[in-house]
């Protein structure tokens, strides 16, 4: 094991699937410590599990201020402090402005935009005593670019470009870094249903591939490489940025 995160102490919310599950496994094997936050307790304790000793369960819903607060109180509590933020929870609900429903509407922002503002708000004073941390956010490169059917979830990922950077300008005196990586297609549990729900998945699936110039879709790993990177001291002069990672999907 390296050390890349030695003495870190990180909060990963949506972390029982997916990008987050990867991200904490990535940030254990660097040597954090980790609170896995998140809806779903059974599968939180299955990463849990996989982490060992180093791990400490949370279940909170970030859409919920008292979830969010306790889920803070008992980070630190556990750890002693915390040093590093991982926004990463999010639903996905695909359609046109016409087609989403107020709903659907409400549900996207209130986890994909105001959890991520309501999570950072309340962690800064801990990143404060800290002396300074890391904030990461999970926007997507949606949130940079627009697509179809996209609605509501590139509006929500947009936002969160735009309060990294405000953020980052806001907090940068106390050496409080925010950033974004911005995900092209990463085949996960969110979205699974892009091809499970189309008439013909493999004829969607090359699709999706050739807007890659890489070759292939995203795999969470990916992004747990670079999440390691921004909460690691080697991009301690990194903040307010927001990183595509994908595939070389916005270069075509």
């Amino acid at each position: 094991m390296s050390a890349r995160l030695e003495n870190k102490i990180a909060l990963i919310t949506g972390a029982g699937t997916g990008i987050g599950r990867a991200i904490a496994l990535a940030f254990a094997r660097e040597g954090a410590r980790i609170a896995l936050a998140g809806r779903r307790k059974i599968r939180l304790e299955a990463v849990a599990r996989e982490i060992g000793s180093a791990a400490v369960v949370l279940e909170a819903d970030v859409s919920k201020k008292p979830d969010i607060d306790r889920a803070l109180e008992k980070t630190v509590g556990h750890f002693g402090g915390l040093n590093t933020l991982v926004n990463n929870a999010g639903v996905l609900h695909m359609g046109t402005a016409e087609q989403i429903t107020e709903e659907q509407w409400n549900e996207t922002f209130n986890v994909n935009a105001r959890g991520v503002w309501q999570l950072s708000s309340a962690a800064l004073p801990y990143l404060r005593k800290q002396g300074g941390g890391s904030i990461i956010n999970i926007a997507s490169v949606l949130g940079i670019n627009g697509a179809r059917n996209r609605a509501a979830y590139a509006s929500s990922k947009g936002a969160v470009v735009l309060l990294t950077k405000c953020m980052a300008i806001d907090h940068g005196h106390e050496n409080i870094r925010v950033n974004a990586i911005c995900p092209g297609f990463v085949e996960t549990e969110l979205t699974r249903p892009v091809f499970t729900q189309a008439p013909d998945p493999q004829t969607v699936r090359r699709e999706r591939i050739a807007a890659h110039p890489l070759g292939r879709l995203g795999q969470p790993q990916d992004v747990a490489g670079l999440a390691v990177f921004l909460a690691s001291d080697e991009s301690a002069w990194l903040t307010g940025a927001a990183l595509p990672l994908d595939g070389g999907y916005l270069a075509v």
